[in-house]
């Protein structure tokens, strides 16, 4: 058979070969023209799973980190998972969370330790408690597998590598080159075809699981270096490696619903939505949707964001995909990686709040963030402000909500000049805020600028939005006449930066004359629609 970037035909009745058309807009169910930015800046994300509350979590492989992303939201550090020792392909990787996690609240993690791959469970506030649910699976610098998903039975699957011996698959005994299936706690649960936790063997390299509203399981396995593949599971099944790879005559090996070159694929996650199956490509740089009732598997995002790990289906509806461009093998942008997610087709960006921030509590806002500041006073800080009058008021005493903002120094001072801005110029950064793509947006917040007349047009409160570039989006300079302060409200058009993670930079300077400046911001909101 002749090969082609895109394969032709299939030989074996039964399996689906691929064939590349243009892919078709919208495939699958989802916009991909809509890209959402959840998180960036991430250091080779695995496993991805929800809470019940819709947040997701995400483990990053080499650095053991797991950090709680929510849209609009900077990701959030819950901890270190311990005892992972990364190396090769080897590290954190699949995350499930438990179908009971409103009574139990346990994560169930697969990782690579100093002596083995294993699967431990924990709870998210207590990450460094591990219960060994199920340890010496053999590890190797490839080949691990290592996703893990809870079934409709509610038993706990894991795709496990044959850690780079090839022997282990065909073998029942061993937890290699297998899909294994287990109780919560470890257990073998009634139904595993061979009274061990083996459920299907002759596997390579298992690295997505997912069922379709019928019950029915499938994984996407990488091949050697021919033929990766499609497979649907059934219990006791032999998927042939290593004698096979790819389609069979062999009657005792079950043959792949789909097969591609390992050029276009080189597929991990898994997820299924819409009677279509979705494959995250590695090597291929592109997301697969395979029809599980028949037609063309159609490929999307071919070179989009690069290498491609993780895709899920997400409880908002979205899917959401993960990037694997710094795992060593891939070509990382700036913002790598990243987790994503597309809105299913037909919706429309929705209306409503995107961001919003009041001061009431910390949330992650930054002073100096780029480390370029001069002034020497009156830096911004969140606080409860104290009033200060030199002839008029100047920094403002009372807030548009609560009791907090962000403020150029909160205090007082023994005199209206000892704590206002000096010497330059004073920042602060807001944490990192993934807005909708496709969406119109509106920045709305509440401001005040106070000086004296001897202030000039050096000095200023500029509003900066910092992206892919940075842009001003509101400033107030100074004048030579005294202006009290008092609060305003301002507006700006957001909507050229939808589909960014971006953040907000307040600055206020004292740059002409040693005047007195004060400033403060508050209510800052960012709106869709």
């Amino acid at each position: 058979m002749s090969k082609r970037l895109i394969l032709i035909a299939a030989t074996v009745a039964g399996t689906l070969a691929l064939s590349a058309p243009p892919a078709a807009a919208q495939a699958g169910g989802f916009d991909y023209a809509r890209p959402e930015v959840v998180a960036s800046g991430l250091a080779v994300p695995w496993g991805l799973g929800f809470l019940p509350d819709g947040s997701a979590l995400v483990a990053e492989r080499d650095s053991a980190r797991i950090l709680q992303l929510r849209p609009g939201q900077a990701p959030q550090a819950l901890g270190t998972v311990p005892n992972v020792v990364p190396g090769g392909e080897g590290g954190l990787l699949g995350l499930a969370v438990s179908p009971t996690y409103a009574q139990d609240q346990y994560v169930y993690a697969y990782f690579t330790a100093a002596n083995d791959n294993r699967i431990v469970r924990f709870r998210l506030n207590a990450i460094g408690t591990q219960q060994v649910v199920l340890g010496g699976i053999a590890k190797s610098t490839i080949h691990n597998g290592g996703r893990i998903a809870f079934g409709p039975d509610g038993n706990l699957y894991a795709g496990v590598g044959d850690a780079n011996v090839t022997s282990n698959a065909q073998n029942t005994n061993s937890l290699n080159g297998k899909i294994l299936r287990m109780t919560p706690t470890g257990g073998v649960p009634a139904g595993n075809p061979f009274g061990n936790l083996v459920y299907s063997y002759g596997h390579r390299n298992v690295q997505g699981l997912s069922w379709d509203s019928q019950g029915r399981l499938f994984a996407t396995e990488f091949g050697q270096n021919t033929w990766d593949e499609v497979n649907q599971i059934v219990a006791g099944g032999n998927y042939g490696w290593p004698t096979a790879e790819g389609t069979s005559t062999n009657p005792a090996f079950r043959n792949p619903i789909v097969t591609w070159s390992t050029a276009v694929a080189s597929p991990s996650g898994a997820a299924i939505a819409n009677g279509n199956l979705f494959a995250a490509a590695l090597r291929g740089t592109r997301l697969w949707v395979v029809p599980l009732g028949g037609g063309t598997p159609v490929a999307e995002l071919q070179g989009t964001y690069g290498r491609l790990r993780t895709v899920a289906l997400g409880p908002d509806g979205y899917l959401w995909v993960a990037t694997s461009n710094r795992d060593g093998r891939g070509t990382p942008a700036a913002n790598d990686d990243r987790v994503l997610r597309f809105p299913p087709t037909g919706t429309g960006p929705q209306p409503g709040t995107v961001y919003s921030d009041t001061f009431e509590t910390a949330t992650g806002w930054t002073a100096n963030a780029a480390g370029t500041d001069t002034a020497t006073a009156g830096r911004w800080e969140r606080g409860d402000p104290a009033q200060t009058t030199s002839g008029v008021t100047l920094q403002l005493g009372t807030t548009p909500s609560g009791s907090n903002d962000l403020v150029t120094g909160a205090a007082a001072g023994a005199a209206a000049g000892e704590n206002d801005v000096d010497g330059g110029t004073t920042s602060i950064q807001s944490p990192a805020i993934a807005l909708p793509a496709g969406a119109r947006l509106t920045l709305s917040f509440s401001w005040y600028l106070a000086h004296l007349n001897n202030a000039a047009a050096a000095d200023f409160l500029r509003v900066s939005v910092v992206g892919t570039t940075t842009s001003v989006v509101f400033t107030q300079a100074g004048a030579a006449s005294n202006r009290a302060g008092a609060w305003a409200t301002a507006t700006a058009d957001l909507s050229a930066f939808a589909g960014q993670t971006v953040r907000l930079r307040v600055e206020a300077a004292d740059g002409g004359t040693a005047s007195l400046v004060e400033a403060g911001i508050d209510d800052v909101r960012i709106t869709s629609g």
